[in-house]
């Protein structure tokens, strides 16, 4: 039986040849000082698989039938997943007080409201998101057609976000008020309400296949938050050109509070929302939120 932890190093060819790999299949670029972190949480993978070295691994997940299936449980094992409900909260505030409420105005006709959450990891922020449009629109709700999308790279993450059951600290900015209206609680587990998990769908999609992101139409809000800094100049490019593509004219993108929109091309235009981290199409026409 293999040990479950095996003491294996990673060289530093070893380190630069996976982080290829990595940026090659997602466009995220690991820094040297993520060696430590790869050699960790991959070290009893190797064991699980029988294999010797990090650059048997390297072939596993380059050649063969099982290379797809590697990848996606590598991706798994190494991304951060660092999620909570209402994580940034006074951004999300801004955005429900000022930017939903318009767009649920601007389509009180179609009574239509789509929002994207780009690499959402564990599934807290699309729920959240839903949350949101639930809490805003009310006694207005069944008469709306409410869609959330939450995608990741990752098929393990999004595993968990399926389940829609989360421990306590997840929850840990969730009121007690939310937490009674929107989770059921058993023991230590807390499972995400049926009305509000009745409005997020998750997909498995990686922003560089483009025509998969193409494929569901125009978003009314895009939420890529903590993704943009982790990618190479070309992938950050591209990704903003796609929500570019798939934003709706009077549509808003919201970032991370650490991340700009480099290499943009003038496509974006910051919304006059202070603390939102909210930008626009530049070429919109659309009232600003007041």
């Amino acid at each position: 039986m293999p040990p479950t932890t095996p003491d294996v190093p990673m060289t530093d060819p070893q380190f630069l040849c996976l982080a290829g790999i990595i940026h090659e299949r997602s466009g995220i670029r690991l820094a040297p000082a993520k060696k430590h972190v790869l050699e960790s949480r991959l070290g009893a993978r190797l064991g699980e698989l029988g294999l010797d070295d990090y650059d048997q691994y390297a072939t596993f997940l380059t050649i063969g039938p099982y290379r797809d299936d590697e990848f996606q449980e590598m991706f798994g094992r190494i991304a951060v997943n660092e999620n909570s409900f209402f994580r940034n909260q006074p951004q999300l505030e801004l955005f429900e007080k000022r930017l939903l409420a318009r767009l649920i105005e601007s389509r009180s006709a179609r009574k239509r409201l789509r929002i994207w959450s780009v690499a959402c990891s564990t599934g807290e922020e699309p729920y959240t998101l839903a949350i949101l449009a639930h809490r805003t629109l009310g006694v207005r709700l069944p008469d709306w057609r409410v869609e959330v999308l939450g995608t990741d790279l990752s098929e393990k993450a999004l595993e968990t976000a399926r389940a829609a059951r989360y421990g306590a600290s997840s929850l840990a900015a969730v009121g007690p008020l939310n937490r009674r209206r929107y989770f059921h609680q058993e023991g230590e587990t807390y499972h995400v309400a049926t009305s509000i998990r009745s409005m997020v769908a998750f997909e498995t999609q990686n922003l560089k296949d483009r025509l998969a992101a193409r494929r569901h139409g125009a978003w009314d809000a895009i939420f890529c938050r903590n993704l943009l800094s982790e990618l190479d100049d070309a992938t950050h490019r591209d990704a903003l050109a796609l929500f570019d593509e798939q934003l709706a004219e009077d549509g808003c993108l919201l970032i991370g509070h650490n991340e700009t929109l480099r290499d943009s091309d003038g496509r974006f235009e910051p919304l006059p929302v202070p603390r939102a981290f909210a930008y626009r199409r530049a070429d919109a026409h659309a009232t600003p939120p007041e």
